[in-house]
């Protein structure tokens, strides 16, 4: 598919900030950041069916997000977009192995937060904790047509974005940016700062959208053009994209290190050739799930460089979500390549372009979203890689 041509409106005026739920609170001043007009995305081509050569288990079809196959009354299902921290201090985390998409997206002060996004998710005995929201992602969120749980957020940015009446979030702090509706808990066993102890579950989350009456499928309201369609393209399981077509554009990619990009937590991904997957750890150890210790793998990753500004003196970050032919990579199989990556309405897609325009095909399993400041490099195989090299 060759690459969309719309057009971004995009605009950013810095303000103070209103911190909620974060331990603050300061006087608030206007902003304003410029809605992007919506575009028909006749790009993206209905791939959730079977694909070719592969028989489809019985009572089994293709996710969505991840091509993996799952239970067909798995289909319509609306995910979570749950908010993590990566405070060292926070782990271990509950909910990862139910991670189909995940984002790392640099905040204020040098820290990063985590948005995991989960089809299923009806079965979790423990999630979180959970940490406050800032508005680029739920921008990045709602091309999913997600349920938004967070603890919060500052006031001032996520105001309006979260209170949108197409926005559906369940906020632990409940108040001006959604009610809680009873659905978190509180957990220390081990006597952490109070802002690491927030948790919720399947059972108070289900109750919770019962309550608000929040609709658990698709809503086709808001996303009838996107839910029977793939969110990415992806190949055959059974049939990797090697990025050998790409030649020597394709470079090998094994080891994977973010910390100057997010130098909080260090987060670095090692490729382990035996089953396809990029292994994450941060601050030097493997970043695992607090239930089955298992640690979080990707098939793919994407690397997003994106222009952001800083808003005010308290180090809040704007971040353009909406955007048109910016740079990025695609790593898999042990290469990369770059791309370029565009996005032109709300609840369309993120598209992902190689080199000769055309959308990028993504192997059958989890994918890591690496949003990174237009201006950080990240290293592959001890080789800087940064955006002004392309």
């Amino acid at each position: 598919m060759k690459r969309l041509t719309a057009v971004l409106l995009a605009g950013i005026t810095a303000s103070a900030a209103l911190l909620s739920g974060c331990g603050s609170t300061k006087e608030a001043e206007d902003y304003s950041i410029a809605e992007t007009i919506p575009q028909e995305d006749s790009s993206a081509e209905d791939t959730a069916a079977e694909p070719a050569g592969e028989e489809a288990p019985e009572g089994k079809v293709r996710s969505q997000l991840t091509n993996e196959w799952i239970d067909e009354d798995l289909y319509d299902q609306r995910p979570l977009a749950v908010m993590y921290p990566i405070n060292k201090e926070g782990m271990p985390q509950y909910g990862y192995d139910k991670i189909d998409i995940f984002y790392e997206i640099l905040e204020e002060d040098g820290m990063s937060r985590q948005m995991a996004i989960m089809k299923d998710w009806k079965d979790l005995d423990k999630i979180g904790n959970i940490r406050s929201i800032r508005d680029y992602f739920v921008y990045a969120a709602l091309e999913y047509d997600p349920i938004i749980v967070h603890f919060g957020g500052p006031v001032v940015y996520v105001k309006d974005i979260l209170t949108r009446s197409d926005v559906q979030n369940i906020n632990g702090v409940g108040g001006e940016l959604g009610d809680s509706y009873d659905a978190f808990f509180r957990e220390n066993p081990d006597g952490r700062a109070s802002e690491h102890t927030a948790y919720t579950k399947s059972e108070l989350l289900l109750k919770a959208c019962d309550t608000a009456g929040f609709q658990l499928n698709y809503r086709d309201d808001v996303f009838a053009d996107y839910k029977d369609k793939s969110h990415y393209q992806f190949t055959e399981a059974s049939n990797k994209n090697t990025l050998e077509q790409y030649g020597d554009k394709a470079v090998p990619a094994e080891s994977l290190d973010f910390s100057a990009a997010y130098p909080h937590d260090t987060p670095t991904f090692e490729y382990h050739a035996d089953d396809h997957l990029y292994y994450r750890s941060i601050y030097g150890e493997p970043q695992k799930d607090g239930t089955t210790g298992t640690q979080l793998a990707f098939e793919n990753v994407l690397v997003q460089w994106t222009y952001y500004e800083v808003r005010d003196d308290n180090g809040y970050l704007a971040f353009r979500m909406h955007d048109k032919t910016h740079d990025g990579m695609f790593i898999t199989e042990g290469k990369m390549i770059h791309v370029t990556w565009e996005k032109d309405s709300d609840y369309g897609p993120t598209r992902y372009y190689d080199d000769n325009g055309d959308e990028i095909t993504l192997n059958t399993g989890k994918t890591m979203v690496c949003v990174l400041t237009d201006d950080k490099a990240f290293e592959v195989d001890g080789a800087v890689i940064n955006p002004s090299s392309y």
